[in-house]
């Protein structure tokens, strides 16, 4: 017997690095509201941090990517849908009602939504029309960081291209700035049809935003339509492509540890890496295995140069136990910080140290 599905609406999570992304996907996960939500996340870089910063339960279809979504993302995507589909099809997940694909902070929004829109990129295959049958895009919502958003902005074409595709705006860190600017007014000028809310504002309500219509560019900027058409009959010639680089400047690395590291030094690295001007830091994340409480690992994010606070987690979400920190940057001194974390752990246990 064929069983037919109603075709499921997919939402995509945009926003470039250190948005706060992640953030609002465990607001939607810890929402009752979504139970039956699948989530796809796509990393930067080879080495998966973010998925053990996500906190998917053990009920949820939960997948990660990694590597830089660029001219990949047609087939990156829909292969992600089509195991999700295959899954449910088998009775290995339950019933899905929405997926939400977070991409990853540099992600060109075109591409992936090209893949998911009707007279989008061609189907290539059998598992391609299976996707366009079974799901379709639904919205866009995208977070903003008020706090760096001019550098984004003045800096990455990626950002101004997550912003005018969206349905939805979700301004962060708007607890953490002295000057109160007028972002709404400013960037409803690059996408007039979208909706803008205040992250930390008392009647922000993240599930409320999800939409069961088809996604639509009408009213959007003059510029979305223009882009999604050069998407469309663009050619991707075949290449070796570097997941650890997005475009001739940006890229990424990893660094492994194997052993609990001493919670001061740890301290001290994330320390010396952010605040050096030189640095070409964008973005840094990690988990830390340290010596001091071995069942409780702890959790760093930066942005640009400033360091949030780190936290303790009251457990590890799985069972890697591994030191793993994502730095992704411009030029970035790879080789300098790789001798800082290498002297800043301890003696005895260098031997085991591994990079990615």
């Amino acid at each position: 017997m064929i069983v037919r599905y109603e075709p499921v609406p997919v939402t995509l999570l945009t926003g470039f690095l250190g948005s706060g992304k992640t953030t609002l996907l465990n607001d939607l996960l810890a929402d009752p509201r979504m139970g039956n939500m699948a989530v796809i996340v796509n990393e930067f870089g080879t080495v998966p941090v973010d998925h053990d910063l996500v906190h998917a339960g053990s009920e949820r279809y939960f997948q990660t990517t990694t590597g830089c979504i660029c001219c990949t993302a047609s087939s990156d995507i829909r292969a992600s849908l089509f195991e999700l589909h295959e899954a449910r099809s088998r009775g290995e997940i339950p019933a899905v009602s929405r997926v939400v694909i977070e991409t990853t902070g540099l992600a060109d929004p075109v591409p992936i939504i090209n893949s998911l829109v009707a007279g989008g990129a061609p189907a290539m295959g059998l598992r391609d029309h299976v996707v366009a049958r079974h799901y379709y895009l639904s919205g866009v919502i995208t977070a903003f960081d008020v706090f760096a958003g001019r550098a984004t902005l003045d800096s990455f074409m990626e950002g101004w291209k997550q912003l005018a595709f969206a349905d939805h705006i979700i301004l962060t860190k708007t607890d953490i700035v002295e000057e109160r600017l007028s972002w709404t007014e400013e960037l409803c000028q690059l996408n007039p049809a979208a909706m803008f809310h205040d992250r930390h504002a008392a009647s922000f309500d993240l599930a409320s935003l999800f939409s069961e219509r088809p996604y639509s560019i009408q009213g959007k900027a003059d510029d979305v339509p223009g882009w999604l058409a050069m998407e469309a009959f663009a050619k991707h010639a075949d290449h070796a492509h570097d997941s650890n680089r997005h475009g001739d400047e940006v890229e990424a690395f990893s660094l492994v540890h194997d052993e609990p590291l001493d919670p001061p030094s740890v301290e001290t690295f994330l320390h010396l890496v952010t605040s050096n001007i030189s640095s070409g830091l964008l973005r840094l994340k990690g988990i830390f295995a340290l010596a001091d409480d071995l069942d409780r690992p702890l959790v760093a994010h930066a942005v640009h140069r400033r360091l949030y606070p780190p936290h303790r987690l009251d457990r590890w979400p799985s069972g890697d136990r591994t030191t793993r920190v994502v730095l992704i940057g411009q030029d970035m001194p790879a080789k300098p910080i790789r001798d800082l974390f290498e002297v800043l752990t301890p003696r005895s246990s260098r031997k085991t140290r591994r990079q990615a």
